[in-house]
């Protein structure tokens, strides 16, 4: 089983990127699915801007390299 998880940056409001995170995870479980691999061995999960990489949260001026370093989707394996 492979957990599909999603962020997002600070940028935006808290619901808009839980929800844009939702979105990216199932689109990418989607894609994957065409690609070959059964939804049922794929889990979707959106993260939203909870788990950043670095110190760009709300508040922080931060350059555009920094937030795309959270803008990302991870696979974990179980």
């Amino acid at each position: 089983v492979v957990e599909v998880g999603s962020h997002t940056d600070s940028r935006g409001g808290k619901a808009f990127n839980q929800n844009l995170s939702d979105l990216r995870s199932k689109s990418v479980v989607e894609y994957l699915n065409q690609k070959g691999i059964k939804t049922s061995r794929m889990i979707a999960v959106g993260y939203g801007e909870t788990r950043l990489l670095n110190d760009c949260e709300d508040g922080v001026d931060c350059t555009e390299r920094k937030h795309a370093k959270n803008r990302r989707t991870e696979f974990k394996f179980y």
